[in-house]
């Protein structure tokens, strides 16, 4: 057992075990110096020695967010994404946080705060890379951390379940005032979203060496899940991408040349003329998917399709018209 007494205003923490040298720190509070005790015991329970803990009150967590974000980060497909979230983070004062003095109390705290001015999968997205970041810290680095102190916070819920589908006429109205756009390929990009159900990262990275034009069929070679897919592509999303290429300014290699940055402007302009609120670009995958389902596919063809690896996903994006179902049902 750790001994903790109080020595010349300051307590004291001393922990003695068989078979190694005393250790002892003192610290402004007596909590503190019981966290450090438990923390190097059960060090000494996990390791059979007592590891060296400077290490520990030297290295602050933005210390490791740095170095995870030149040595990790790049290898990973969504870097871009990561970075910046790890940018974030380094502004945080919870980055200044020693890793002896990391707690959990300091992890609950930094959720609760980005809560109040983000939303909760953001909150979660962050909370991930902290943790990862202490899984590496002490898996390949060698750091002597007895725990991953993120693990044991919950984490927020998130309800981000949608059920918008295109209502009355809004598609032709989309189509109809990508005609006004200053971007030729706009109404080629969502007649390929609704048709195919695609994401907007594989559409915004189609090349027309993805196409086959023989078998009318898409070809991803890597997706969001880690894999990639072949999409069958229907009589009109076939045409509307013969016609772009016929018609196209630049004989480029990428199908849709705009960036994802670029593109949110563009789309958030196309709602405006067309008078549409509430719909975001990705529920055209929403759209895409639920079509899928009402031509009478199956789960499987659908999952083929839309990339999707566990039924629970597919029913999130598959919100059926009861309508449509009738005539099914005899």
């Amino acid at each position: 057992m750790a001994t903790i007494r109080k020595l010349r205003g300051r307590w004291q923490a001393q922990v003695r075990r068989r078979g190694m040298k005393p250790r002892a720190k003192s610290f402004d509070s007596k909590s503190e110096a019981d966290k450090w005790a438990r923390e190097l015991e059960s060090q000494v329970d996990r390791f059979g020695v007592a590891p060296d803990t400077k290490i520990l009150e030297t290295t602050t967590l933005g210390d490791l967010l740095k170095r995870y974000k030149i040595e990790v980060s790049p290898t990973k497909r969504g870097c871009v994404q990561e970075i910046q979230r790890i940018d974030v983070l380094e502004r945080h004062e919870i980055a200044h946080r020693t890793l002896v003095g990391l707690s959990q109390p300091d992890i609950a705290s930094f959720r609760d705060e980005r809560l109040s001015s983000v939303a909760p999968s953001t909150a979660v997205r962050e909370m991930a890379i902290l943790s990862h970041v202490i899984e590496v810290a002490m898996r390949d680095w060698g750091f002597p951390l007895s725990r991953n102190v993120v693990k044991l916070v919950r984490r927020p819920i998130i309800r981000n379940e949608r059920k918008r589908r295109l209502e009355g006429d809004e598609e032709q109205r989309l189509l109809d005032e990508c005609d006004t756009g200053k971007i030729a390929f706009m109404k080629t990009l969502l007649i390929v979203a609704i048709e195919t159900g695609m994401r907007r990262s594989e559409i915004l990275g189609l090349k027309w060496s993805d196409i086959s034009h023989n078998r009318r069929v898409i070809t991803l070679e890597m997706t969001k899940n880690g894999s990639g897919r072949e999409v069958p592509m229907s009589q009109r999303a076939f045409d509307a991408l013969s016609w772009w290429k016929e018609n196209a300014l630049v004989d480029e290699a990428t199908i849709f040349p705009i960036a994802p940055g670029s593109f949110e402007q563009v789309w958030r302009r196309l709602l405006k003329r067309a008078n549409i609120t509430g719909l975001r670009f990705h529920d055209l995958r929403h759209e895409g998917v639920s079509r899928l389902f009402e031509r009478g596919l199956n789960v499987i063809e659908v999952s083929s399709i839309s990339g999707h690896k566990e039924l629970r996903m597919l029913k999130r994006y598959t919100h059926l018209s009861a309508d449509d179902l009738v005539s099914r049902l005899g």
